[in-house]
């Protein structure tokens, strides 16, 4: 397998550090940057392994913010580039992460979480997934996804290049430290069944380069290549959509901003993906995401066979933009919500402002440092609903 140009189709046997990367490669992935930090350091060293074989470039770079800012240039010279990190270093990102919403530079960072305050330790945790959504500054919004296998962590990684060409924009994978290093069966589809997305440059829609603006033409502008014979202003500074900074006004900063949070919040239905089990009939509903679907689903089919209780089961692949509209669709009325996080309770508040008059509580299963058993959320469950 390692020697191997790309990933043979058919079933293999890896850690999903290594699918991460196997599936950033698959989805057309040429350059990584990277640091170590643990746990995510198992992606960076396959990455070492890997990218030269496929005629890509692996560079180690002296932190994270170097790491996250060669992604820019790689991009606009028209690569598909990605880093992965942990919590500590996610934090270092904001930065890049925010230039990039601004410029629209499509990107993908995995963060591998692992619990803080500051270092904390380097075992599971789901604490980063605000700090996803709000810990750049400004407006812009994000797209971020959950995995929760070895698969999805291959499955997910070509998503995330996917929508990141498809909106111009950066997309972050929140894995965790167990499904990074777990160990289990992955299932590697043919290379031309794969649905790869590539990147809309001007000359794809007939505009020339006298006619170009780096940020018009429609929602999700077309991204010329530097070289390509295309002026482009890249600049993170409030612009026009010929990127020129001169002629700041406030209207003009509204209608920039703006645009890029319509593109991906207007089509969050577009964009966001929630997996639904056992709700037909069902009164009361598991919500949860990553690592600890894994056991969710196993307390929810336990707590049915065991006391026959109606209760259904979702999980959220996609955190951001948040799926509220689906989960509205899917759950009209019910009773208890249930929400086990790897946190204090963190996408417990957007659940309970989405289901605000569809439920009659929201009830946060907490954990820090360890992923819940089906024994831990059915205590929970069982002392709710007796």
């Amino acid at each position: 397998m390692p020697g191997a140009k790309n990933l043979s189709p058919g079933v293999h046997y890896l850690q999903g550090a290594q699918a991460c990367l196997e599936g950033a490669i698959a989805a057309g992935c040429r350059v990584y940057a990277g640091y170590p930090i643990t746990p995510a350091t198992e992606i960076m060293e396959h990455a070492a392994l890997r990218m030269p074989r496929v005629g890509g470039r692996f560079i180690q770079m002296e932190d994270e913010i170097s790491s996250a800012s060669v992604l820019l240039g790689a991009s606009w010279a028209g690569a598909k580039a990605m880093t992965a990190t942990s919590s500590p270093g996610f934090s270092l990102m904001q930065e890049v992460i925010s230039f990039a919403i601004m410029t629209e530079t499509p990107l993908v960072i995995v963060d591998v979480q692992r619990p803080g305050p500051g270092q904390g330790y380097i075992n599971a945790g789901q604490e980063d997934v605000m700090q996803a959504r709000w810990g750049h500054h400004g407006e812009g919004a994000v797209i971020a996804l959950a995995p929760a296998s070895v698969q999805d962590m291959f499955d997910f990684t070509i998503e995330a290049f996917n929508l990141a060409e498809r909106w111009r924009t950066p997309v972050l994978i929140m894995a965790e430290e167990t499904v990074a290093h777990m160990r289990e069966r992955l299932i590697v589809p043919p290379p031309e069944s794969l649905a790869i997305v590539a990147r809309v440059k001007p000359q794809d829609l007939g505009i020339a380069p006298e006619d170009y603006l780096p940020y018009g033409h429609g929602l999700v502008p077309p991204m010329a290549v530097w070289g390509d014979g295309y002026n482009v202003n890249h600049v993170s500074l409030v612009h026009h959509a010929d990127g020129n900074v001169t002629r700041y006004t406030p209207a003009v900063h509204l209608e920039s901003v703006a645009r890029l949070r319509r593109k991906i919040e207007d089509n969050a239905d577009a964009i966001a993906r929630v997996e639904a089990r056992e709700l037909e009939g069902c009164r009361h509903v598991l919500i949860c995401y990553g690592a600890v679907a894994r056991t969710g689903i196993d307390a929810v089919l336990e707590a049915r066979a065991e006391r026959g209780l109606p209760i259904g089961f979702i999980r959220l692949h996609t955190l951001w933009p948040f799926p509220e509209r689906r989960l509205r669709d899917l759950l009209p009325a019910v009773d208890t919500v249930f929400v086990p996080e790897m946190n204090l309770g963190m996408m417990v508040h957007p659940i309970t402002e989405a289901l605000r008059d569809r439920c009659r509580r929201v009830v946060s299963i907490p954990s820090l440092g360890s992923l819940h058993s089906p024994e831990m959320i059915l205590e929970r469950i069982f002392a709710e609903l007796p």
